[in-house]
């Protein structure tokens, strides 16, 4: 059967995370194999390249299926943001790609993005889609703390009880903070990038920077938690509204 990768983005609020439940609740996935359902009989499974948790928004999800008729991809990505048109999910790109690529297993990196927004008035167009807290924070600290974290680690600290991967250790090739305007407040982004993450690891992280950021650790105390290799030693786990996969890397893009 023909394979074909699609690039999605949705927004994660109402979602009860990417994967598929019983119990009839609302995901990602769940809607998508729907829509899927309108356009080719019987059940269908939709392997994605992250399975974002409840609140986490997707610019750059990737995702792949074998369906069996040989579909225009164009034709197919306007078919599937009809069925989808009552979410908020949309198809972006959709690409006939070999039968042995994978949206998880061939990805090489995976990129994302945390929004968290220092402003004390309540946000209303972005509410939902950043994390925001009262004061504005010490973003030379931050970054300081977060130079500890970047390379090849054993990340148990910064890992969820719940996380089902076999090994703590990961290489985070990137974690970068830059901040800019916001109405009335400022907006610091970081952005990070490895080839798999371990579950709740970006918002671990994101949460104990934000302690740093606040001036309850010194940047020294991350590299000491880091060590500690101890969930007890992190810092509070942040909220997943501010939360995004942002893109998907692979030996050659499957969408140029």
């Amino acid at each position: 059967m023909p394979r074909y990768a699609f690039l999605i983005e949705y927004d994660g609020t109402p979602f009860n995370g990417w994967q598929r439940q019983g119990g009839g609740q609302l995901t990602v996935q769940g809607c998508i194999e729907a829509a899927l359902a309108h356009l080719e009989p019987g059940p269908h499974t939709v392997a994605a390249a992250g399975r974002t948790d409840t609140g986490v928004h997707a610019t750059g999800q990737v995702a792949t299926i074998d369906l069996p008729r040989d579909w225009d991809c164009f034709r197919l990505t306007g078919a599937m943001n009809y069925h989808l048109r009552h979410h908020p999910v949309s198809i972006l790109r959709i690409a006939r790609v070999a039968d042995d690529f994978h949206a998880r297993f061939s990805a090489l990196e995976r990129r994302y993005l945390f929004r968290l927004l220092a402003r004390r008035a309540p946000v209303t167009h972005d509410k939902n889609r950043v994390w925001q807290v009262p004061e504005p924070l010490d973003l030379a600290a931050m970054r300081r703390g977060a130079a500890h974290l970047v390379g090849k680690h054993d990340f148990t600290t910064f890992r969820s009880t719940l996380c089902q991967a076999k090994s703590p250790v990961k290489t985070l090739d990137e974690l970068t903070i830059t901040e800019q305007p916001h109405a009335h407040g400022t907006e610091y982004r970081f952005t990070l990038r490895a080839r798999s993450f371990l579950h709740n690891q970006v918002r671990s992280i994101v949460g104990t920077l934000h302690r740093v950021g606040a001036g309850t650790w010194p940047p020294e105390q991350v590299k000491a938690a880091l060590d500690a290799r101890d969930r007890a030693a992190c810092g509070p786990v942040c909220p997943p509204q501010g939360l995004y996969l942002t893109g998907v890397g692979y030996d050659h893009d499957p969408f140029a």
